[in-house]
């Protein structure tokens, strides 16, 4: 089976006020799973914005898991490096590169 990447935001921090503005986004906190057969790695992070004058403004209620992960591509996580990250944890996983074998004198 073919290795399966997921992004997800799992928690979102706002400023309750900002520039009269409502619940204003200033911290997305993020996980990349990956998946294959019985094996799962996950890197984990936050990215943190600032309100931009003059940029458009989606309301809370009407953002999305995609624009918001967006945000997190274009305010320094790196998307490629993150997966290669969890793809090398589950080949670490399938095909250890160090092993424990027991002692050749234990009974």
């Amino acid at each position: 089976m073919a290795t399966q990447i997921n992004w997800t935001i799992s928690q979102l921090d706002c400023k309750p006020q900002e520039d009269g503005l409502t619940d204003v986004v200033v911290t997305a906190h993020w996980q990349c799973t990956g998946t294959q057969d019985e094996y799962s790695a996950q890197v984990y992070g936050t990215a943190s914005f600032t309100l931009k004058q003059g940029a458009g403004f989606t309301p809370y209620a009407d953002l999305t898991q995609d624009q918001v992960l967006g945000w997190c591509y274009a305010n320094g996580v790196d998307k490629d490096a993150t997966e290669a990250n969890v793809t090398a944890q589950l080949e670490n996983q399938i095909n250890p590169p160090i092993v424990t074998p027991p002692l050749p004198w234990a009974a």
